[in-house]
Order: structure tokens, then sequence, then C-alpha cells
């Protein structure tokens, strides 16, 4: 993020004002911190604003027969262990008698092939399964897309 975030202001002081006189790139938590105090509503928000296919026909392996290639894919990840992720979450199952260490959340995208630009994502509790939650990432699917 704090790359990301150098490359942002950096291209805008080019074209736009020269910030970087006066500007410093922040430390990694002060990023974390600033992204919490906005809160999850904020960036799921911005993300749906802003991120859409950009592939062009230059793009190579973007496009079949004029079709937009678009792919589906579904991961886990571990979440911190706390109340509240395991409320929201859950846990993956376990042998009897013990628990996993740690909540699991799901997420599944939608991702341009030839751009890898996600451009619309779900997260959902570990227990709701990969393709019930793909259904509901059909609302991004356009005419003109070809889904794999």
């Amino acid at each position: 993020m704090r790359d990301v975030l150098k490359n942002l202001v950096d291209g805008l002081s080019v074209g736009w004002v020269k910030v970087g006189k006066y500007w410093r790139v922040p430390c990694k938590s002060a990023i974390t911190q600033a992204r919490q105090r906005l809160g999850a509503g904020v960036m799921s928000q911005l993300f749906h604003q802003l991120v859409r296919p950009m592939a062009t026909g230059e793009t190579i392996g973007a496009f079949l027969n004029g079709l937009r290639i678009v792919v589906i894919d579904g991961t886990c990840f571990d979440l911190p262990d706390s109340d509240e992720n395991v409320r929201v979450f859950g846990r993956p199952g376990s042998r009897s008698g013990t628990q996993a260490a740690f909540p699991k959340v799901r997420l599944v995208i939608l991702v341009e092939a030839g751009t890898h630009i996600i451009f619309d994502a779900l997260m959902c509790p570990y227990r709701i399964g990969e393709r019930v939650r793909a259904l509901k990432l059909l609302r991004s699917v356009t005419s003109g897309m070809l889904l794999m």
C-alpha cells in the first residue's frame, strides 16, 4: 500500500501539483490506521465506483472472438482470532474435540483475464460455498463478456 500511495502521489505531482516537495510517504501503520478510520463501507464504495475492466483490443489474452474474457475464482484466508471474526465468518471444520486455530473468510472474485483486474469481489463466511457466492458476481457480467 505504501508503494501504491507513493506512485499515486508521484503521478499527481508531475501532471497536477508539485506535492513531492512538501509531502513524505507515511509509514505502513499510518496507512492502516487511516483505512480503519474510513471504515469498510467507504473502501467498498470506492472500489465499486472506480474499478472496471480496462483491457483494449491490443491487450493479449483479453478477448476471444470479440468477447471480453472474465473469470470467477475463489480462495480462503485466515483471520485474526477474535470473537467478532468467529461470529461473522466462522471456523473451518476440524477433528472431533478440536477447533481450527483461526477463523476463515471466503473471497470470491471476478477478474478480467487480460489485465488480471479484479472488478467485483465478495467476502463471506467460510461456511458459504464458493459456487453460491459466484452466482452473486453475475451482477457484473455484461453482454460482450465471456465468463470462464
